[in-house]
């Protein structure tokens, strides 16, 4: 059974700093291209960053670019996202993804990922 994890999430002031984690187990995502999203209350998922298979492409929203950094450890099959200066507009329940073994590149819709963790919140104080 395919299972994606996400922890590290929690209640930070704004400012801070937090890293998110996916573990992947089932079957390895080292082939797969993988994303993070995130949903506010009364709001539609939306994306946040994702990386190529490789972690040689990234591509980050806007409102996160220069704050959120993704990362991969394939060894480990996992998935990061560095989180900084964090703002009271990022709370929002994290998910991360993973699309089907060969696709490999960067997806920026939820409907390109097939596998999706159960989430982390994440909430800043302002």
């Amino acid at each position: 059974q395919v299972q994606l994890v996400e922890s590290g999430g929690g209640l930070v002031q704004s400012g801070d700093s937090l890293r998110l984690s996916c573990v992947a187990s089932g079957r390895s995502f080292g082939r797969s291209g993988m994303g993070w999203f995130r949903e506010a209350p009364g709001k539609e998922r939306e994306f946040v960053a994702t990386i190529s298979w490789d972690g040689k492409n990234t591509q980050h929203a806007a409102s996160v670019k220069g704050r959120f950094g993704i990362s991969r450890d394939n060894a480990k099959n996992t998935l990061y996202l560095n989180m900084s200066t964090l703002r009271p507009e990022d709370t929002a329940v994290y998910y991360c993804a993973a699309r089907t073994v060969g696709f490999t590149g960067i997806a920026l819709t939820p409907g390109s990922y097939v596998y999706w963790g159960q989430g982390t919140q994440v909430t800043v104080s302002s």
